[in-house]
């Protein structure tokens, strides 16, 4: 396969998005002075590095070639993204304008990662036009960039950081 295909760039952009969730793992535990929170939170990012290598597993090989015994995701998968988009979302108040990314520096690494993982999931979609791959690939990558985009916000304010809101007439 030429490195240049569009399944190669898939689980390639997966692998950055995995890249990224160890830069925030890697942060939460120089930070997080034991905070009990953050490293529940980083044992959840810590599972989602398997799931996105039994992801990338499934983008890299062509759906009649996956066996039962592969590694993959699936919908128990997917029911925990819910759980944990549910959990972290029930401790926010509800959003009035769009977030910019920004406050704590946490945060900050979780929108970068939210926005690899649309890029994940735009590219994923593309290849599915051409080739056929399972669908729940994008229902995993969909939900995880809506769980990394509560969670951004859930770290702002765990630790008391103001969250920065669009406003469509800042400057004027």
């Amino acid at each position: 396969v030429l490195k240049s295909s569009l399944r190669v760039s898939a689980y390639g952009n997966v692998d950055e998005l995995n890249a990224w969730i160890g830069s925030c793992i890697s942060f939460i535990h120089d930070y997080s002075n034991k905070n009990n929170d953050l490293i529940k939170f980083s044992l959840i990012l810590n599972n989602i590095q398997h799931e996105l290598f039994n992801l990338g597993n499934m983008l890299a090989t062509p759906e009649d070639k996956i066996g039962e015994s592969m590694p993959s995701v699936n919908e128990e998968t997917l029911n925990l993204l819910e759980k944990n988009i549910d959990f972290y979302n029930n401790e926010l108040n509800s959003l009035k304008s769009f977030v910019l990314p920004g406050g704590h520096e946490l945060s900050s690494r979780l929108h970068i990662t939210r926005t690899v993982c649309r890029r994940c999931e735009r590219v994923v979609v593309e290849l599915s036009k051409k080739e056929q791959i399972n669908a729940i690939i994008l229902s995993y990558l969909n939900r995880l960039s809506d769980m990394l985009f509560v969670s951004s916000r859930w770290v702002n304010h765990l630790l008391d950081v103001k969250e920065v809101t669009w406003n469509p007439n800042y400057g004027k």
